[in-house]
């Protein structure tokens, strides 16, 4: 039996840095990969459409090249019947847009399966297009993709009432617009229609991955029920982030009812306040974002207007709303899983 060798601490470390780079460079066969198929992919939808256009070739003709091309590549799946179609629908719906050719480097750097999920439920080239761009961003799972399409992120996107045009200098109040959306949806929490301020804090803390998710990529949780010491008297966020991006604190304030305007003058105060005692050498002003049940848009206008301080108002949505006499006599998420789990353990047992 061999002696074990004594690994020094030199060698340790010089071995998790080849892994490492070694993982790099898989990944960027993969994206490789990807991309040749890809482009392989749209230069065959354009044959397909070209030929049969031309040759007045008909349904039959799909079918028939299915079965020669998986005939020579047995083991590529790509040449099925369904996907065949797919390779055609996705060339015939981004050349018919005049964004079309400038797309293709984009469109070729996320995965097939997202580009199927974008133009099965987009209708707009203009909508598809922001959710190409976004999942290049962010790199969403296709999961993730299917949900932001379904809650409408593109029509949200920048949409929240702001005064950041004269509270912020251009570059940054240009970013904090779009990074603010509205209405935000909730459909995540199951809450009854006379749920409480707190009861909706405690709600999407206990959801915080969703909710991350909801607010958008950069923000980082720092807290809620955040304590600040004003004079003689202490006041509490409702909830305290961080924008990675933006490089400044986001205080959320969670109203369960319509928009009033002291409200904003509220909110100014706690972001005076955080500016004074949370915000750092290098970090940019603080933001505050209001999120109310609903709002009266030109109340809200005329609120913001003299508002000193950089201040979003946005609405929200829950999708999930159960009735009082329900909410105890379903079981809650979290039992949910745990019979889920507990049942799955049997089956592998």
């Amino acid at each position: 039996m061999a002696n074990k060798v004594t690994e020094p601490a030199s060698y340790r470390q010089w071995l998790s840095d080849l892994k490492t780079r070694f993982r790099q460079v898989q990944l960027k066969a993969a994206v490789a990969v990807n991309t040749e198929l890809l482009q392989f992919y749209w230069g065959l939808g354009a044959d397909i459409q070209a030929k049969q256009a031309a040759q007045a070739w008909g349904s039959g003709f799909l079918e028939h090249l299915s079965q020669d091309l998986m005939q020579a590549f047995p083991e590529i799946k790509g040449f099925s019947l369904r996907n065949l179609k797919y390779i055609r629908q996705w060339h015939s719906f981004w050349a018919s847009s005049a964004i079309g050719q400038q797309a293709v480097a984009q469109l070729v750097s996320i995965p097939w399966g997202h580009n199927l999920t974008i133009i099965s439920k987009c209708q707009r080239h203009a909508e598809a297009l922001y959710y190409v761009q976004q999942t290049q961003t962010h790199g969403w799972s296709r999961s993730v993709l299917t949900h932001q399409i379904e809650s409408g992120l593109w029509q949200r996107d920048g949409n929240a009432l702001t005064n950041f045009a004269h509270t912020l200098p251009a570059p940054q109040s240009d970013l904090a617009t779009q990074v603010l959306k509205d209405p935000y949806v909730f459909d995540f929490l199951s809450l009854t229609p006379e749920h409480t301020e707190r009861e909706l804090e405690r709600a999407l803390i206990d959801h915080i991955t969703h909710f991350l998710l909801e607010l958008g990529a950069g923000f980082a949780y720092m807290g809620r029920q955040v304590p600040l010491q004003v004079g003689e008297r202490e006041f509490f966020l409702d909830l305290l982030f961080y924008h990675a991006r933006l490089h400044c604190y986001v205080v959320v304030e969670l109203k369960t009812v319509d928009f009033e305007p002291e409200f904003a003058g509220k909110l100014n105060f706690y972001l005076k306040a955080v500016d004074e005692q949370l915000r750092n050498e290098g970090d940019a002003p603080t933001i505050g974002l209001l999120l109310c049940k609903s709002k009266d848009r030109l109340v809200a206008e005329y609120a913001l207007s003299d508002i000193q301080k950089p201040l979003g108002l946005a609405t929200y949505t829950l999708s999930h709303t159960l009735p009082e006499a329900l909410r105890d006599k379903l079981p809650s998420i979290e039992a949910l899983e745990v019979e889920l789990a507990a049942d799955l353990g049997e089956r592998n047992e």
